[in-house]
């Protein structure tokens, strides 16, 4: 089977993960978190979600998939599906001893790949900004929730927030 597939995004209570290649909220907490989640993974993502970083985050290895074959981007594994993507995080994960391998964006590639993802870890905004990327429908038949931490707005936060951890059902 090989190392699994984990989700991570931030999620509006009305599914809205970004607008205009961009996120929607300002979560200073929810990037500490992101970060902490995806230190030391490969984590897989959309060209346009690529765009938006515009770098290749530290301490992560990035798989970038585009349909461009003549797309390049510094620093970052290009491939053009998400199936290549899976194979190469397979083989990276392995090399960094890695317990999963994350997808990190966009809102078409997590639709693509939620059905071969064991675990989400997702960050529910108590927003509803309007915006033209979403995050798929959880099934409940589907997903289990097993963890769950709710906090007020701190510190460069401009919402409540919880931090909510699924595995398959």
């Amino acid at each position: 089977m090989g190392v699994p597939l984990a989700i991570v995004a931030a999620v509006a209570r009305n599914g809205v993960i970004g607008g205009n290649n961009r996120l929607l909220w300002k979560l200073r907490s929810d990037m500490h978190h992101f970060r902490a989640i995806t230190m030391g993974k490969p984590m897989i993502m959309g060209r346009r979600t690529w765009d938006s970083i515009g770098r290749p985050l530290p301490g992560r290895e990035t798989i970038v998939v585009t349909r461009d074959p003549s797309f390049q981007a510094p620093g970052a594994h290009v491939v053009q599906d998400p199936q290549a993507a899976i194979k190469v995080g397979q083989t990276l994960a392995e090399q960094l001893k890695s317990p999963e391998i994350v997808v990190a964006g966009g809102g078409e590639l997590y639709g693509l790949l939620l059905d071969q993802c064991a675990a989400l870890h997702l960050t529910e905004v108590d927003l509803e900004p309007e915006g033209d990327a979403f995050f798929p429908v959880i099934d409940p038949a589907r997903w289990r929730e097993v963890g769950r931490a709710s906090h007020s707005p701190g510190p460069g936060d401009e919402a409540a927030f919880s931090f909510v951890d699924y595995v398959r059902a």
